[in-house]
């Protein structure tokens, strides 16, 4: 009788798929410290009144039920809120699902997907994690994207997506709606506009969504809604988007008590987002001050952070040793000697003009 194969060493862990062997998880630090300014979340807790309510309507919730899998309540109180109809929105555990629901759906290993560099650091990774090749085109020396140049990406790439930030992440540069239209109008693509950060600056492309068929916008609760530990983000697309998203969803994907803490904020818009007005001008404050010091450049920002560069090569470790953390990008193609630093209270960002002073 022949011997059949050798059995593996039954200790000998399951090799993880190939594409993903040296994928580093995304993630920036979590340390603790004493201003920390490395993730972009907005520095004021939600108000009380969207608590107080939120805190009556958990009590009514059946969790003993699953959730509604449409999130239909939710789904039509955003719709209200951008004149849409339910049936052109969806929602998701934050924008980071969306998209990578919008890869797995309309992506895969025989359609690419166009990225700009620099961009955000997720969109690479949700790709791969979708299986679906990317392809990068290069921003321009002000990290900028004309209509131009943006017809020409996706003629040299015929790529199947296109997904681009407005506001970028991490240089905090608006996306002008022409470089929107001509990555549609040039393309057979499917366009992602994430705007994560839309709300504290620069020009949505919301306006575009009934001229351009094939546009889809993501928005997140996490930044000017200031609910990051809620992890819920929306599309505003067409219908058939949706359709198409519901077969790569995971059953009742939207649990309950995120959709009535999204359900509540909405009802409480103007409460929830009362600060951003505040935070936008604290931005540009930290802003005029990092220009002020010598040695650094700070670009222009329409989101609630700043990208800047310095020649200090050790720059985040001597902010950090002052108990201040921000986001090193020092290391990334485009963005050597940069770093990143989220708008804070105007203690926190006065701690780390001090701590740059000190550091310079």
């Amino acid at each position: 009788m022949t011997a059949g194969p050798a059995l593996p060493d039954a200790a000998q862990p399951v090799p993880v798929r190939p594409d993903l062997a040296g994928v580093t998880p995304y993630g920036a630090p979590q340390w603790d410290v004493a201003v920390r300014l490395n993730t972009n979340e907005t520095p004021w807790p939600p108000p009380q009144a969207f608590l107080t309510r939120l805190a009556e309507r958990v009590q009514g919730l059946h969790l003993h039920r699953y959730p509604d899998r449409r999130a239909w309540q939710l789904r039509t109180a955003l719709a209200k809120r951008f004149g849409l109809p339910p049936e052109r929105v969806w929602a998701a555990n934050g924008s980071n699902e969306i998209l990578l629901q919008l890869f797995q759906a309309y992506g895969g290993p025989d359609r690419r997907l166009l990225l700009v560099r620099p961009g955000y650091s997720a969109h690479p990774l949700l790709a791969r994690v979708a299986a679906t090749p990317v392809v990068t085109a290069e921003l321009d020396d002000d990290f900028l994207l004309s209509a131009s140049a943006a017809a020409a990406f996706v003629a040299d790439h015929d790529p199947a997506l296109v997904c681009v930030a407005n506001p970028n992440n991490p240089t905090g540069m608006t996306l002008p709606l022409p470089a929107v239209r001509a990555l549609h109008d040039h393309s057979r693509a499917l366009v992602i506009v994430d705007e994560a950060y839309v709300e504290f600056g620069g020009e949505s492309a919301v306006a575009l969504l009934d001229e351009l068929p094939r546009l889809v916008v993501c928005r997140t609760f996490s930044k000017a809604w200031r609910l990051a530990g809620l992890r819920l983000g929306y599309l505003l697309c067409h219908d058939w988007v949706v359709d198409d998203l519901r077969k790569v969803r995971l059953p009742y994907h939207l649990d309950a008590l995120t959709q009535m803490a999204g359900l509540v904020a909405v009802e409480l818009a103007d409460e929830v987002t009362g600060h951003v007005a505040a935070l936008s001008r604290e931005r540009d404050r930290l802003h005029d001050a990092l220009a002020a010091l010598d040695g650094v450049t700070v670009w222009p920002s329409s989101a609630n952070f700043l990208l800047f560069r310095t020649a200090v090569p050790d720059l985040f470790d001597r902010l950090l040793s002052r108990g201040v953390l921000v986001r090193d990008f020092s290391t990334q193609p485009r963005l050597q000697g940069c770093l990143r630093v989220t708008v804070g209270r105007p203690d926190e960002d006065d701690a780390f003009l001090a701590a740059m002073k000190e550091s310079l």
